[in-house]
């Protein structure tokens, strides 16, 4: 990296406006959900910049919908693709009205939140009222504080004007595993794209730690089809529950910035990066690593942390940067907002333990690193 640029605070938004600004890059890779729409923000209110923001995530046309997951899957149903039974919640009485036509489990979901937070798997009326009450109860007036002081989160006391609606969506559950894609984009064209079905992941809502790569043809013309009619640009990643017994993909979400399979590198397609590179006539890497030659995926330190005895471990490619030995420490560490003394103070005050990570532990790793060749000194700092 040539620059960092300070982000966060009182003013995250001015903050992001002044990188870009001083840097005027040709294209923006957002990495975060809550940076996709402060880049909607900064559209509608800098029209200097609409031009790059438009080339780097898409048309401006495409904001409501990507903001939106209801609006999302309305475009996507009637575009002819295949998504769950979905309705919008305006109150209780739609939940009823919900168990009465479909009894079973459901996935309430609200707009505006990220990373899994803001889902409910729900089972009956009764639980999904519940949820709804905790969806829309009064956030605590220090909460921002809180998030920026102790955890450290830079955009703690940005709200975002464009997703403050707080919309409540309920969805039919379907069972199956999980299936991503992550595509490169520029324009409406899909530049090339890598799917994988979800093997392991941290919990019900959490990002996947363990994947295989596969072919699936109704995953393939789904992202091509929103990638065009959204006309997306940059990057994009989109979700997907392959129904138990049919193997039929279901679309169940779409966001609009960069996942973790971008940098993986395929026989006879490379990586995502490097299309998207190629596109704008920037030079490739110099020394390209070699395609992977493995279906299955480990991805560090995630796998280590939640699946160390997974039989996955044993046959699958481990996605370490190996030639990063001052990352690969990094990576094994706690969150470094975690390991700060304000932070453990905090809770040690409020007279709780912070929740305990699963454990990546040196052990799993040092063999990892020894059936590649790597000393073990590799994790010492």
């Amino acid at each position: 990296m040539g620059r960092i640029h300070r982000y966060g605070g009182p003013d995250s938004m001015a903050g992001l406006e002044r990188a870009i600004r001083r840097t005027r890059p040709d294209l923006i890779v957002p990495s975060d959900d809550r940076a996709v729409w402060q880049l909607h923000e900064l559209h509608a209110r800098r029209p200097d910049l609409r031009e790059l923001i438009e080339a780097s995530i898409g048309a401006p046309q495409s904001f409501p919908v990507t903001s939106s997951r209801t609006a999302l899957l309305d475009l996507a149903r009637r575009a002819g693709l295949r998504v769950p039974q979905t309705r919008p919640v305006h109150s209780e009485g739609d939940l009823d009205a919900w168990y009465r036509d479909f009894p079973g489990t459901a996935v309430m979901k609200l707009d505006g939140t990220w990373g899994g937070r803001g889902v409910a798997f729900v089972e009956s009326a009764d639980q999904a009222r519940a949820s709804w009450g905790r969806f829309h109860a009064p956030q605590p007036l220090g909460l921002p504080l809180k998030r920026w002081v102790i955890n450290r989160d830079p955009l703690a006391f940005w709200s975002g004007a464009r997703v403050s609606g707080r919309a409540v969506s309920i969805q039919k559950f379907i069972r199956g595993p999980q299936a991503n894609a992550m595509a490169a984009c520029w324009r409406g064209k899909v530049l090339g794209m890598v799917s994988v079905e979800v093997l392991c992941n941290q919990g019900l809502t959490g990002a996947s730690t363990i994947v295989r790569l596969i072919r699936n043809t109704e995953i393939a013309q789904a992202t091509e089809a929103l990638v065009r009619d959204l006309r997306l640009s940059g990057f994009c990643g989109l979700d997907f529950m392959l129904e138990e017994g049919t193997g039929a993909a279901y679309l169940i979400e779409l966001n609009a910035r960069c996942t973790q399979l971008g940098h993986l590198v395929l026989p006879a397609q490379g990586d995502l990066v490097g299309l998207l590179c190629n596109q704008l006539g920037a030079p490739g890497v110099s020394a390209a690593e070699s395609p992977i030659d493995r279906d299955v995926i480990a991805f560090f330190p995630q796998s280590l942390a939640w699946n160390p005895d997974s039989p996955y471990m044993q046959q699958c490619h481990h996605d370490v940067p190996w030639s990063e030995p001052a990352l690969v420490r990094e990576l094994l560490l706690v969150p470094w907002a975690e390991r700060r003394w304000l932070f453990r103070l905090y809770h040690r005050l409020r007279g709780r333990r912070p929740k305990p990570l699963p454990s990546a532990g040196t052990g799993a790793f040092r063999r990892l690193a020894a059936q590649h060749g790597f000393s073990s000194d590799v994790v010492e700092s």
